[in-house]
């Protein structure tokens, strides 16, 4: 889930189940919520500049000028040199990495969706899930340890993904690694055939599995994505060094759609090189509107793609978790009221429901470009809520 930049997922079992809805070992929908929290909120500044070399002010007056999604090499071209983003052999016949950004540049309504990685050394779960999705989402989100908690790397997830035929969004936090790691990170995303990153802050190791671990933090997510629009459209590295060929990068933030100082944060990201952002859980389709409209009134919607955030509630846990008032999560009272009235044993179905009304709802307003859909553990809901909410699965996708 989406609150700030930050992973926002909520951890220790009992509670990270209960959201979920889930058995033993499941990730939780509003756990994804905490992981995003600082990002969507606003993340506090830190003293100094970031000290870089040429290139690092590359998102900088006229870096955000293109249109939706678009780089200084202008709408849907590449600034990578041959072979910066071929996928590997793991790729399936026909697979096709630039499918997110094809979609929303030719004016789709395109479905992200949300992966956690396992806690073990494999990648079929990662596979298996997103096997589910093939044709239904666009590309979906491979989580970067969410909840500050040990788990398959993103990097390695999203080449599961690949290989099951769906192209990944990696996620990439700042929390574990320094500049010199984010920045190889950037480069071998790039290099394996992932174009689409989400760049984010990440929750601090206290809240997660090693709360002893020190945190980085050597940059924020704001200078991250500078440094990702750097490396792709100028081809240096924050020190100045020069990098042959450019990744392929097509870069994303998460927001809070909460009032006017979330349009404020969301067009610094833009500015800073987002070309798509994916929003907080969605539940108030007007206020959400109203948020939308001052956006587009501002113009930030020609200059960046927006996904809002949506998800079923599975269980009667997890809508008090959401009611409790994590940031930048709005249940309205008929809302809380209807799934309530389904009791434990409806409330999936009617979770899912509202889900499907919500998506329906959210496809008719000027100015979005697509949902990303939270349903972590409950991956396998997905295709069900998206048919009833009128959408297909595209016969087209690998």
């Amino acid at each position: 889930m989406v609150l700030g930049d930050r992973q926002c997922h909520i951890h220790g079992g009992p509670a990270e189940r209960a959201a979920a809805g889930g058995g033993p070992g499941t990730d939780a929908v509003a756990g994804i919520m905490a992981g995003r929290l600082r990002d969507m909120t606003g993340e506090p500044g830190r003293p100094g500049e970031l000290r870089a070399g040429p290139g690092a002010s590359a998102a900088g007056p006229g870096g955000s000028a293109a249109g939706p999604g678009g780089s200084s090499a202008g709408p849907g071209a590449s600034a990578a040199g041959p072979g910066a983003s071929v996928a590997g052999p793991w790729a399936p016949p026909g697979f096709e990495p630039g499918r997110l950004r094809r979609v929303l540049d030719t004016g789709g309504f395109a479905v992200t969706a949300e992966i956690g990685p396992p806690r073990g050394a494999s990648l079929e779960p990662v596979r298996r899930k997103a096997q589910l999705l093939a044709g239904w989402a666009d590309a979906v989100n491979i989580t970067d340890n969410q909840g500050a908690s040990v788990r398959l790397s993103s990097f390695a997830g999203s080449l599961a993904a690949i290989a099951a035929g769906v192209p990944p969004i990696m996620q990439l936090t700042c929390r574990d690694r320094n500049r010199i790691a984010l920045q190889s990170e950037l480069l071998s995303a790039a290099a394996t055939g992932v174009r689409n990153v989400l760049l984010m802050t990440g929750d601090d190791p206290r809240r997660g599995d090693h709360p002893d671990a020190k945190p980085v933090f050597d940059l924020t997510s704001t200078e991250l994505m500078q440094a990702a629009v750097a490396l792709r459209d100028e081809g240096r590295l924050l020190s100045g060094r020069a990098v042959e060929p450019r990744p392929d990068l097509f870069i994303g933030a998460v927001e809070s759609p909460s009032g006017p100082a979330s349009t404020g944060r969301l067009a610094g990201k833009i500015a800073a090189g987002a070309q798509f952002v994916q929003t907080q859980f969605v539940f108030d389709v007007p206020a959400f509107a109203a948020w939308l409209a001052r956006a587009r009134d501002l113009g930030l919607t020609e200059r960046c793609h927006i996904l809002a955030g949506v998800g079923p509630v599975m269980s009667l846990s997890a809508l008090d978790l959401l009611q409790r008032g994590l940031p930048g999560v709005h249940v309205p009272d008929d809302v809380a009221g209807k799934l309530r009235a389904a009791g434990e044993d409806g409330i999936a179905e009617a979770g899912a429901q509202l889900c499907a009304e919500i998506i329906a709802e959210l496809r008719g307003l000027p100015g979005l470009s697509g949902v990303h859909v939270m349903a972590v553990a409950r991956e396998g809901t997905i295709p069900a809520i998206l048919a009833q909410a009128g959408m297909s699965r595209r016969l087209d996708a690998h």
